[in-house]
Parts: structure tokens; C-alpha cells; sequence
């Protein structure tokens, strides 16, 4: 039997790694696009953007661990080409890799804006503090957490940035109006240029030009204006790409629809029970880790597979702030209590958001998994 994995991404390594430790002795196969073995993404925006950060990305494991103690065979710096769900092949580099069981975790590839750059992978990291430790005027494009954490970095070293966001609330998506506003604030207290309702015209030597007719000069520009599922690979395959953004549609248990084949991670719209079977995708470090490892236990034997009813998490650093989030930000109210913001489904808590209170979000993660009652999640906010 051949476990495929496609993604030498965090979904891809928990698949590997539940695969083994659920007693699969089988053959597994690691397909990666990038050259890397699989690393960490979420330090690239934060610890390593730091002067006197790592000198390098490190990866999960070695790789002798991946062949000798996890027996995967590695395929790096080759992307998969296509997918045939009727003969169980994945094309690689020209070649057919037959599977059994098939893991998709191809992750996301970063919307790209011309004469800017992104921050996805190990390169784009690199090149992003060798300018901030010249000294870069910085402009970032999207205030999203990416894009924050960007700018967070360059404060940190006292390097003037300016944030352009196209809406006039930032991370409305993400976390909703009401927590959006209050997050602005943190970009204020830092001394952050943060330039809403502003859309960029163009990028290019002369600087970033603006709806406004504004020129901003910068020397280096980051584009945060979110990521698309890698999915060009899966469009003949049969499989149901989500019609906004080509994501691939599971069910609850992670299936495709097609035997055999599941996905895992920023490439998986996923029904969630526990909030009214929602589709989800999300772009999580916890999601990818959870979903990956469920991935190939579901994948391997799909008798047992179960729903997951997880409930999402995410954090962000910005300026010495712990940002956490729990649950879904699409509520019917959403109400800001004793330093928490709080999101009401029907007559439930379905999200809380904190800053610096690392000590109160899992209490809020648990109220939520229990489906606990919005009057007992706002008494618990006015205690906290």
C-alpha cells in the first residue's frame, strides 16, 4: 500500500507523522514544490524578521529523520503537474506516482501584486529582512496579520512604515468590524502610518502610488493582500474546487469526494460541525496541524473516520502584543466585554478575541467546543 502525500507543508508533515504513529508501515511518499523539507511558516513574519534573528530556516526534522526514522521517500523542488482519480496517480516531474491513499496539502500560494514583494516562503523571508536591516522605508499593502506583522518588525527597529488597506476597517474578514477598529489602534500606538479606504494604483520606482494621487516612496514594498489555494494542478481532476477560489470541498471527515483522496490545511474548504456544518478555510497553524494529522488516518482507513468539530485558533504578534483568536468571527452580534471581544451565535459564544490575556483564550476555546451559553461566556468575560 502507497500513502501519497502532495505539500512538504505542516498538513503534509503531521500526515506523515500520524501515518507512522498510528502503526501504517506501508510506503509513504512526500511531495514538495519547494526544495525545503518542511519548516515552520509562521517565525518568517515574526522571530526571523527581527535583527539578530536565526541566521537561517530550520527545518521540522532532518533529513535523516524523514528517511530513515519516518521511512518517506522525499520528492523536493517538484511540484505535482495533475491528479487522475481514476487510475490513483499523481503526475510528478513527467512521472506517474500511483497511490492508495492520497493527502493533499498543497497549502496556498500568496496573491501577488507587481513590484512588491510577498512573504510565503524561506526566500521571500531572507530578502525581506536583508532590506529591513538596510534600512528600508517600508510600505506594506494589506493590513492584514501578515502584512502587521511586517510592519511590526520594521517599528521594532525604528524604521518609518506605512500600511495601505483597500477597506476602511482593517481584518473586517477576520475578525470583524468591532475587533478590526480596536486593532487599528495597536498600528496608531506604534506610530504606524495606517492609511485605510486606500487602494494602490501601481508599484514602481518611484514608489507606491495611491487612489489618492499620493506618492509613497519606499524602498521596500510587502504585499499582504492574502493567499489562493494551490490548486491549478487539481482543475481535470474531477475533484470540486470551491467556485471563489478553487479551494478543494470536503466533507467533515476531510473526504474530496473521490475514494481514497482527502485534503488538509490552507487548500480545504472543510464543513464544520459545531458551527452548523460552516465551510472553512482557514489558514492556521493549528488547523494545518490538526487536519493534516486526521488527513491520513481517514485516508488510510476510511471506516473510522470521523467528523472533526475543531474549534479554529490562530495567534499574531504585533509591537509586544499577543493577538489570539478563537471560533468564527461570523456571528449575529459581536460585543466587546471587560478587555475581550466576543462573538454570539443564537444564544452561544461561537468567538472571543484577546490581547495579551494568553491565559483566558483557551477558556473561551473550551466554552466554545461545549457550545456554552452566550449569558455564561459574558459572565465569565465581566469575572475574568
Amino acid at each position: 500500500m502507497t500513502l501519497v502525500v502532495v505539500g512538504a507543508s505542516l498538513a503534509g508533515l503531521r500526515a506523515v507523522e500520524s501515518a507512522r504513529r498510528t502503526g501504517y508501515r506501508g510506503r509513504i511518499v512526500l511531495v514538495g514544490a519547494e526544495e525545503h523539507l518542511p519548516y515552520d511558516r509562521p517565525p518568517l513574519s515574526k522571530a526571523f524578521l527581527d535583527a539578530g534573528g536565526p541566521d537561517h530556516v530550520r527545518p521540522f526534522h532532518p533529513e535523516t529523520v524523514l528517511r530513515d526514522e519516518l521511512g518517506v521517500e522525499l520528492m523536493l523542488g517538484t511540484p505535482a503537474e495533475s491528479l487522475d482519480t481514476d487510475a490513483c496517480e499523481v503526475m510528478v516531474a513527467g512521472a506517474a506516482v500511483g497511490y492508495d491513499a492520497l493527502v493533499i496539502a498543497t497549502g496556498a500560494t500568496a496573491r501577488r501584486l507587481p513590484g512588491a514583494r510577498t512573504l510565503r516562503t524561506a526566500e521571500d523571508a531572507v530578502a525581506v529582512r536583508a532590506a529591513l536591516d538596510d534600512g528600508a522605508r517600508t510600505v506594506v499593502v494589506g493590513a492584514g496579520f501578515i502584512g502587521s506583522e511586517v510592519a511590526s518588525a520594521a517599528r521594532k527597529r525604528g524604521l518609518p512604515v506605512t500600511i495601505v488597506e483597500a477597506s476602511a476597517v482593517p481584518l473586517a474578514r477576520a475578525v470583524g468590524e468591532v475587533a478590526g477598529a480596536e486593532l487599528a489602534g495597536l498600528h496608531h500606538a506604534a506610530g504606524t502610518d495606517l492609511r485605510l479606504a486606500t487602494e494602490v494604483t501601481a508599484v514602481d520606482g518611484g514608489g507606491v502610488r495611491l487612489s489618492t494621487g499620493e506618492v509613497l516612496p519606499a524602498d521596500l514594498v510587502v504585499a499582504g493582500i492574502g493567499a489562493a489555494p494551490a490548486t491549478g494542478w487539481l482543475e481535470d481532476s474531477g475533484l470540486t474546487l470551491h467556485e471563489r477560489d478553487r479551494g478543494v470541498v470536503c466533507d467533515a471527515t476531510l473526504s474530496a469526494g473521490v475514494p481514497g483522496v482527502y485534503a488538509a490545511g490552507d487548500v480545504a474548504h472543510v464543513a464544520n460541525p459545531l458551527f452548523d456544518g460552516e465551510p472553512m478555510r482557514l489558514e492556521h497553524w493549528t488547523n494545518a496541524a490538526e487536519q493534516g494529522a486526521a488527513a491520513a488516518r481517514h485516508a488510510l482507513d476510511p471506516a473510522a473516520a470521523r467528523a472533526l468539530a475543531a474549534v479554529p485558533y490562530f495567534w499574531s504578534d504585533w509591537y509586544g502584543h499577543r493577538i489570539q483568536f478563537v471560533g468564527t468571527p461570523r456571528a449575529d452580534e459581536v460585543v466587546s466585554a471587560g478587555g475581550v471581544t466576543l462573538y454570539r451565535r443564537g444564544d452561544r459564544i461561537a468567538g472571543a478575541l484577546t490581547v495579551d490575556r494568553p491565559r483566558e483564550i483557551m477558556k473561551y476555546r473550551r466554552r466554545i467546543a461545549g457550545r456554552a451559553a452566550w449569558a455564561e461566556a459574558l459572565a465569565f468575560a465581566g469575572a475574568a
